[in-house]
């Protein structure tokens, strides 16, 4: 039986699609409710009988109505920083040690080869080259 880990990317896209589109949706309905709300205030202020007292208590319910949709939008970002949190300290953590831990280990790599093999065979070049040239100095070639 496949779960969604172990369906390949395409057949899950559409369930993303879907998690993200209800936020969308409700976002939309709320931005539609606010502009009727704004509406009816308009025309209710519009009445030849409006007041200053009755424009004030209109301008009040509006300034909740605000504070209210500002609340929500900082619950929603602080959701969002929360799962940031978790994402860095859960997922990107352990990469970068298993990163670091590799880099480690390719250092210590490096540090033995150029230790047991590259160091030898320098010296070894080292011992050649000065042997031809003593075999030279020995031995000059006739013109």
């Amino acid at each position: 039986m496949m779960t969604t880990e172990d369906k390949p990317e395409s057949e899950t896209a559409p369930d993303k699609a879907r998690q993200q589109r209800g936020p969308l949706i409700g976002a939309i309905f709320g931005g539609l409710f606010l502009l009727a709300l704004l509406a009816a205030g308009i025309v209710f202020l519009m009445q030849p009988t409006t007041d200053t007292a009755r424009f004030r208590d209109v301008f009040i319910i509006f300034m909740a109505l605000e504070s209210i949709v500002i609340g929500l939008a900082l619950v929603i970002l602080i959701v969002q920083i929360a799962r940031l949190i978790n994402l860095l300290q859960n997922e990107i953590k352990p990469i970068i040690d298993s990163t670091n831990e590799t880099v480690s280990t390719l250092r210590g790599t490096t540090r033995f080869l150029s230790d047991n093999l590259v160091e030898p065979v320098i010296k070894l070049n080292e011992y050649l080259a000065g042997l031809g040239h003593f075999v030279r100095f020995i031995r000059p070639k006739k013109k």
